[in-house]
């Protein structure tokens, strides 16, 4: 599965990237967090409530940070299990630069996806996971005291 996507998010690109990396706001951010730790300024640990069309389950998961230019872009690589209900791991790239408004955060996102979720159409991921992401900046621009400024183009999950 490939979701890719841009928000802009009105706030200046230090108080973004802040923001991107403070455990604080990453838990009040991400939908479902239920508790999220950085093991070291590389690795993040979290569990995280998901439901993906008749799938609930928990994952327990790791974020490992690569390529990191501050104020700029870092890349990712993740992987999470969340038991009988399946597994996911993939990588992902986000670059932020000036926009008027804003901050435009740019991600693209391979991830693979098995178990229970796996068996799930593609289009139900994909719509979920789009979904996720949308919520993910919505309650990101609050917590950073701004909002997501709409754009023409909006994430396209495949």
């Amino acid at each position: 599965m490939e979701l890719n996507g841009e928000q802009l998010i009105a706030a200046p690109i230090p108080d973004v990237w802040k923001g991107l990396n403070d455990i604080d706001v990453l838990a009040k951010s991400i939908p479902g967090c239920e508790e999220i730790s950085r093991i070291s300024p590389e690795e993040i640990h979290a569990k995280v409530m998901f439901k993906i069309g008749p799938v609930r389950a928990r994952f327990a998961g790791k974020l490992l940070l690569s390529d990191v230019v501050p104020d700029q872009s870092c890349s990712m690589a993740f992987e999470g299990s969340g038991g009988a209900a399946g597994f996911a791991k993939g990588r992902s790239r986000v670059e932020l630069k000036a926009a008027e408004g804003g901050t435009l955060i740019s991600y693209t996102t391979e991830a693979s996806i098995g178990g229970k979720l796996g068996q799930i159409g593609g289009r139900l991921i994909s719509a979920s996971a789009k979904k996720i992401a949308d919520d993910f900046f919505q309650r990101f621009a609050k917590e950073l005291g701004g909002e997501v400024v709409p754009l023409e183009s909006d994430a396209q999950a495949e």
